[in-house]
């Protein structure tokens, strides 16, 4: 098994960091410089931060606070929110952005997953799925959890994959900021229906939580927000618990 990463999520609406419940209940928790200069000093292996204002209001990435943000990020970092257009992620990856989040538009917009894996390779496209129980299953839902796209996010990653795909993140709207573990059932379908790497998102409260994700739900990559932003964990403690479940993770611990 390759080394599983662990990947803080960062949420900005326009201003500040922001977490909700179900991708709903939106609160501050704080400056987004701030919390990149301090992942940056710890043992954090790649960090996501995603501008969820920007689709819904219609605006394209705010490129220059992108630019500021790569200045002080010392770990991979993929970006999303707002990105529509081949033109917004070469201007994304040229600020700084090593990866780009499709969304939306990786629904909306055909031809757009094609494209950014022809033109930047399939290492910088990631798709990013938000899914919901429903009484049939999962169905995937676009543009911040708003809009129902009557997909099953399974043969979504599939097809995405086969357009170019180089990752999928797959988030449970429903587990979003719970603190209650990650959607196994979803993760399970969704990693069994692609070869690429599925990074788990929605959910984590715990190390325990991440390990499930990789070892039940087929993970190759975990994603959080609330667990680093309203407990004690950090992502030392949690790659730790990780690697007491035999799970390999990058870690360097400190020589007394």
């Amino acid at each position: 098994m390759l080394k599983v990463r662990v990947m803080p999520t960062l949420l900005y609406n326009g201003a500040t960091l922001v977490k909700g419940v179900g991708f709903d209940s939106w609160r501050t928790v704080g400056s987004a410089l701030q919390a990149i200069k301090v992942y940056a000093l710890r043992q954090v292996d790649e960090l996501i931060f995603l501008d969820i204002t920007r689709t819904r209001e219609g605006r394209p990435p705010d490129f220059e606070l992108v630019d500021d943000f790569a200045n002080e990020c010392f770990m991979p970092l993929t970006v999303g929110g707002g990105v529509r257009s081949i033109e917004d992620v070469g201007r994304l990856l040229q600020v700084g952005a090593d990866k780009v989040a499709l969304n939306t538009a990786a629904v909306e917009v055909p031809g757009l997953v094609e494209e950014v894996a022809a033109r930047f390779g399939s290492q910088c496209c990631v798709v990013s799925i938000d899914a919901r129980r429903t009484e049939q299953g999962h169905e995937v839902f676009t543009r911040c959890g708003r809009r129902a796209t009557g997909l099953e996010p399974a043969e979504l990653a599939r097809r995405l994959e086969e357009r170019g795909a180089g990752e999928v993140l797959v988030g449970s709207i429903e587990r979003d900021g719970t603190l209650g573990g990650y959607d196994l059932e979803l993760l399970r379908r969704v990693s069994r229906a692609v070869t690429i790497p599925v990074i788990a998102s929605g959910g984590a409260g715990s190390a325990e939580d991440m390990a499930q994700a990789v070892l039940e739900g087929g993970a190759s990559a975990v994603a959080a927000a609330s667990l680093f932003h309203f407990t004690q964990s950090t992502p030392l403690e949690v790659k730790r618990g990780m690697r007491d479940r035999g799970i390999p993770v990058r870690l360097q611990e400190v020589q007394s």
